[in-house]
């Protein structure tokens, strides 16, 4: 191994050592912290059912549902589940609270909004939304409730802030399993996309960024890409490896021309990535890992994607990235951008790796915050259990940016903060040293679309999806 990357691995272990005084005043960070989000709560009983469920969420419990917290506090069940699963209290406020609180400590003009669905398997019909669909956590088609959630990444971190429930049409044609589930009845279907943009439209004032990512799912949809156009957002978005396209051939100067192929003809963008010289693609330097430095190989071309349900053709960019995993496969990523065409490769690898970025926000909010260890059935029980595992991994992460060290580099990681247990009863916790406004949010930054320069963008790390 290169001195130099066992200097950087030497550093990374320091980095990971957890001293005993960033475990000092947990609780008290903890109270703070709530006393920003519950006061979005009207009632006293209300904002106290919070702070103990948060707190739950934020336990050694192995399974944090509304049983085991209720448990740990040494309290009846019954008031905590009426809390979650029936009562009427608005879930909404308490998310603006997280944006607006994520947009100002992570903010940057050039962060990223990610879109990207996540599924829950579940047994049953009656829990609200289930269906057999495609469940992206088993790999087939099963059992289970969706959800579209909305992050935020930046080089400081990344949050999820938003979540909507997918309710199928199987559902919203059903007015009486509606009820039964207590689903509200302004609530009609809505594709995945459409909840996307009503989170987009919600919170984006919130969240200065300049790129909108997603996934496949998202991105597959050339509806979507033109909602976006119309809303003058800037997306790099995952498209399938069978996407057809139409190279501007005599536009790209970036790439090789595809021998033998017509200007009018469709092609898919796998087999016009395999076309390639090896020429035609550009080296982008990652960071320097433990193993030595990590690169991606990318490739971009202006082309005209072929459109569902007769849309209007538009210019887009396709991006093609290559990289290795942790088992050393190449993987490929393929992308469409509405981004103008000077954008550098480096700005496309970095809105790329915030995209998958995601991926570890869940893991995070299901390993730390119980995200998935719900037991309720109905619309309020769902979204009351996500809002508040949403805003306890938003917590997690703050300890986290506490813990680390000033000097850490962006990708070096840091120990989580968990609280072993609950406080009990009538316990006093003990106010800590940082002030009240810390988590009093300022008003957000003026969104702003301008780019920073090339030389302090982030560029592209391998990530396992």
């Amino acid at each position: 191994m290169e001195r130099r990357f066992e200097v950087r691995r030497q550093q990374l272990l320091a980095d990971a050592e957890v001293g005993d005084d960033l475990f000092r005043d947990v609780l008290g960070e903890l109270r703070v912290f709530l006393d920003a989000v519950v006061d979005r709560l009207r009632r006293p009983e209300q904002r106290a059912n919070a702070r103990m469920y948060v707190e739950g969420l934020l336990s050694n419990l192995p399974r944090k549902n509304v049983e085991s917290v209720a448990y740990l506090h040494d309290r009846p069940r019954d008031g905590l589940q009426a809390f979650i699963g029936h009562s009427p209290w608005d879930h909404a406020p308490l998310l603006t609270e997280l944006a607006t609180q994520v947009g100002t400590r992570l903010g940057e003009s050039d962060g990223v909004l990610v879109f990207d669905p996540s599924s829950f398997p579940k047994k049953g019909i009656e829990s609200v939304g289930v269906q057999r669909q495609w469940c992206g956590r088993l790999g087939k088609i099963e059992n289970c409730q969706m959800g579209v959630y909305m992050a935020y990444a930046s080089r400081k971190e990344f949050a999820l802030v938003n979540v909507r429930l997918y309710l199928p049409k199987a559902w919203t044609s059903n007015r009486r399993r509606c009820r039964k589930c207590h689903v509200p009845k302004n609530v009609s279907f809505a594709i995945r996309q459409q909840l996307a943009l009503d989170m987009l439209k919600e919170q984006g004032h919130l969240l200065p960024h300049a790129w909108i990512a997603g996934d496949e799912e998202m991105g597959r949809s050339s509806g979507f890409r033109g909602d976006l156009r119309e809303l003058n957002e800037r997306y790099l978005l995952a498209v399938p490896s069978n996407t057809l396209v139409r190279v501007q051939e005599e536009e790209s100067g970036a790439s090789a021309k595809k021998s033998g192929s017509s200007k009018a003809e469709f092609v898919r963008v796998d087999a016009w990535a395999r076309s390639l010289k090896s020429d035609a693609w550009k080296t982008v330097h990652v960071r320097d890992g433990e193993k030595g430095p990590l690169t991606v190989k990318i490739v971009a071309a202006p082309v005209v994607a072929k459109t569902d349900r007769r849309r209007r053709h538009a210019s887009e960019i396709l991006v093609v990235i290559r990289r290795r995993d942790e088992r050393g496969e190449t993987l490929t990523d393929y992308y469409l951008s509405n981004a103008d065409a000077s954008t550098e490769l480096a700005e496309f690898a970095r809105v790329a790796k915030a995209e998958h970025r995601i991926e570890d926000c869940f893991k995070r909010c299901k390993s730390e915050a119980g995200l998935a260890d719900y037991e309720v059935r109905t619309w309020q029980g769902w979204h009351h259990h996500q809002t508040l595992s949403l805003i306890a991994a938003w917590f997690l992460t703050e300890q986290t940016r506490r813990g680390k060290n000033t000097g850490t580099g962006t990708d070096a990681p840091a120990s989580s903060i968990r609280l072993c247990g609950a406080p009990a009863p009538g316990t006093s916790l003990q106010r800590s040293g940082v002030h009240r406004s810390q988590y009093h949010a300022s008003p957000p930054t003026k969104r702003t679309r301008t780019l920073l320069p090339l030389e302090t963008t982030q560029t592209l790390g391998p990530t396992t999806r």
